[in-house]
């Protein structure tokens, strides 16, 4: 695994895959699992779809003797990497990385900031080699109770915006000389941390990658109405699927200690409804799903201490950092329409905004396709992606389009 730069001059990540597999990505947003098919050579299969798709890959002694993609011949790029313990909030023991690109000049720092996901960010996370290899200095760091990090798994932000704000800290002395502007990129769940973190201590740039200005139970909702607009449904589903809402609200406010009757009742009233199998949410999917001893083992630790009634308006109206956020539009679990339309408030009062939308691109910023069975199959990031969040960092001018993205914005200054 690691970061390479190909005879014709684009790079290439090597990251993780599924059990036994590789992940090829290039900055453009094209991507695809390896399987070994023995001698060093691997064989991809399109994005997250199974599909063989062409490409071939070679490693030379695990990437020491170069790499060969699709015959172009690349070479390992010696990106310098520092791995760290730092305290995070209430002294917790975090694990943190910081990635540099070759060189001694300064380099502008982004600090990623975890998602929802358990999963460890320093295993996990390409973006720490993909952007350190186009010349951007990365802090990445496991999010309490995941990977090597201390400390009990939460989504409370406040705590997560503490970590993050002793997270940038440590990049930019681990840093030293070479640190830059400085600032954050969060994505989903990260959406609510990185500007309330911004706001209690000031960084230079944040970017918000598929989250929302809204609560965490008006995503729910705005998501299910979703689900009934895609299916066709009229205003009778509309209010049944409503109700739903209402019931794993209770739920999810009373951190599962109250509202399973009223979710039995609303199953019941409902799960011969036609409209009924497409009420998928955002957690209230994972509720209709499973039943109550289910729920109340698993659930709690899924979205613990998660403030579900957050209003996330305050910080975002009194945030002078410059932000950029994007978005996809056919995203299903953070839909952005509300969001998109307090943004556009915001920056019609003067607050440096600037707003991108990836047409057909969901949730995590994937492009799909549609299975037989309606499921949708992940096959690439949208062209453009990368660059917007890369010369944002830089602090470079916006370009009008990335890929098929249009921008939305107001005048940005970039901070010195």
């Amino acid at each position: 695994m690691g970061s390479y730069r190909l005879a014709d001059g684009r790079a290439l990540d090597i990251g993780p895959g599924g059990e036994g597999r590789l992940r090829w990505r290039t900055l453009d947003g094209r991507t695809g699992a390896l399987s070994p098919a023995g001698d060093g050579t691997w064989t991809s299969t399109l994005g997250w779809t199974g599909r063989v798709d062409g490409h071939r890959v070679v490693i030379d002694d695990c990437g020491r003797g170069g790499i060969q993609f699709d015959g172009i011949a690349g070479e390992r790029v010696a990106l310098v990497e520092v791995d760290t313990r730092f305290e995070g909030s209430g002294g917790t023991r975090l694990a943190g990385r910081l990635t540099l690109p070759p060189g001694k000049g300064v380099v502008p720092l982004v600090v990623l900031i975890h998602g929802a996901e358990h999963d460890s960010a320093l295993q996990r996370y390409s973006l720490q080699r993909e952007f350190a290899s186009a010349g951007i200095g990365v802090f990445a760091y496991d999010k309490r109770g995941t990977g090597a990090s201390g400390g009990d798994y939460t989504q409370d932000y406040l705590t997560l915006a503490t970590d993050a704000i002793h997270a940038a800290r440590e990049a930019r002395r681990l840093a030293g000389a070479r640190a830059g502007r400085t600032g954050y990129q969060g994505g989903s769940q990260g959406g609510w941390v990185a500007p309330l973190a911004a706001r209690i201590a000031p960084v230079d740039f944040v970017i918000v990658s598929f989250g929302l200005a809204v609560s965490p139970l008006d995503e729910d909702r705005e998501a299910i109405a979703g689900d009934m607009a895609r299916g066709g449904f009229g205003p009778e589903a509309m209010a049944g699927a409503m109700e739903i809402a209402d019931a794993t609200a209770r739920l999810i406010e009373s951190d599962f200690s109250e509202g399973f009757v009223q979710l039995e009742a609303v199953k019941a009233k409902y799960r011969d409804a036609p409209w009924y199998p497409a009420v998928r949410g955002n957690f209230t999917g994972y509720l209709l799903a499973n039943d109550a001893e289910v729920i109340r083992r698993d659930a709690p630790g899924l979205v613990r201490s998660i403030p579900a009634r957050y209003d996330p308006m305050p910080v975002l109206e009194t945030l002078d950092v410059p932000q950029l956020w994007l978005f996809g539009s056919e995203d299903r679990d953070a839909p952005p329409g509300e969001t998109l339309r307090r943004l556009a408030a915001l920056q019609r009062a003067g607050q440096p905004i600037v707003t991108v939308v990836f047409p057909g691109a969901e949730h995590g910023m994937y492009e799909f396709e549609v299975a037989a069975d309606g499921e949708r199959l992940s096959t690439r990031q949208p062209e453009g992606y990368f660059q917007a969040m890369a010369d944002f960092i830089r602090g470079r001018p916006l370009k009008p389009h990335y890929g098929a993205a249009t921008l939305s914005q107001v005048p940005v200054i970039p901070s010195p």
